[in-house]
């Protein structure tokens, strides 16, 4: 089986709004809808599950009811970081999935996500174990020195954009957050499960990545996913 496991427990202040990024609503629907959308309307992928504020729990289960989102199959209370919040939903996945079944972990504000990125993810997790949605990077690179000036070439050949979403064989992250929890890493190590791997001396397998499939972080990142809301459903009439 694939997993989707969305992650939606962030607070997401830099977008400046009373709520987390993840409810703030673009053309009268959630950014996490879309997100969910993303997964649920793919066809590689079996079941969802959303790591969420406690809070929200109850909020999150009338949208999956009024959206119809059959695949969503459990809903569960996020921890009080990054690296804790992908353990609970680990620990809670326990005994549900086998070894080899791929789980996706993916934020929930990042709504762009495409079908060829789910897809390759599970393709290249399949293969190597894991991977993360990966893009070059296309700018000038240069040192931050002191964050008014650069002094430093960097040469960007050399480094890579990691995205979500972050895929693995089930045995794989399980046992990659138990070792970490023994290692007293997840209280000092963050955000995200590439850090961690980093921490732990793990190769970290590329999958495919675009420069559409941004992360919404600020007041700016709303209004472009905005835009390309509008642009797919111009595109989507037009099948019609």
């Amino acid at each position: 089986m694939n997993i989707a496991l969305i992650l939606a427990g962030g607070v997401g202040s830099r977008v400046g709004e009373k709520k987390p990024k993840q409810f703030v609503e673009v053309l009268g629907k959630p950014v996490l809808a879309y997100t969910i959308e993303a997964f649920q309307q793919h066809n590689e992928i079996d079941r969802i599950y959303i790591v969420c504020l406690e809070e929200y729990i109850e909020t999150i289960k009338k949208l999956v009811s009024k959206y119809a989102y059959n695949k969503v199959q459990g809903l569960v209370p996020g921890g009080d970081t990054f690296q804790y919040s992908v353990k609970n939903g680990v620990d809670y996945l326990c005994g549900k999935l086998s070894e080899s079944d791929i789980l996706l972990i993916h934020y929930a504000a990042s709504p762009f996500v495409s079908d060829r990125i789910i897809s390759d993810g599970i393709r290249v997790s399949g293969e190597k174990g894991n991977c993360t949605s990966a893009t070059p990077c296309y700018l000038l690179m240069g040192s931050n020195d002191d964050g008014e000036q650069s002094t430093r070439w960097v040469d960007r050949d050399k480094l890579m954009q990691l995205n979500s979403p972050q895929c693995f064989q089930f045995g794989y992250v399980k046992q990659l957050y138990r070792q970490a929890e023994q290692e007293g890493l997840l209280e000092v190590v963050e955000p995200h499960t590439t850090s961690l791997m980093y921490a732990m001396d793990r190769t970290i397998y590329f999958s495919y990545g675009d420069q559409t499939n941004i992360k919404i972080t600020t007041k700016e990142d709303l209004k472009l996913f905005e835009g390309y809301v509008l642009m797919k459903n111009k595109e989507a009439a037009k099948k019609i």
